[in-house]
């Protein structure tokens, strides 16, 4: 099963694909300096499948690359980073 993960930018999120279908996505609003996750989800039907987690680690390595600093006000990306300390420098502290 192939997947995918795109940023759609016209819908502000990023999307898993899995056989080109959306499995789930992590909304975000961009900034000029940051971005500010607001929420990820994936389908049920894809769910225990690790994909939420791929997700989200992609969005931070890309909001590095892009030298954004990252408000995780979504609880799912919040803990991710508390996980992953490697991602701990791009939140922004003043949020």
């Amino acid at each position: 099963m192939p997947i995918e993960i795109v940023d759609n930018s016209s819908e502000s999120r990023f999307e898993i694909l899995v056989d080109g279908k959306v499995a789930g996505f992590a909304d975000y609003r961009l900034l000029p300096t940051k971005v500010v996750f607001t929420h990820t989800e994936v389908s049920p039907l894809y769910e225990g499948q690790g994909l939420a987690g791929r997700l989200v680690d992609h969005a931070l390595r890309v909001s590095a690359d892009t030298g954004l600093r990252v408000v995780p006000l979504c609880p799912y990306v919040a803990k991710y980073i508390e996980r992953h300390p490697e991602f701990a420098n791009l939140v922004d502290a003043k949020d």
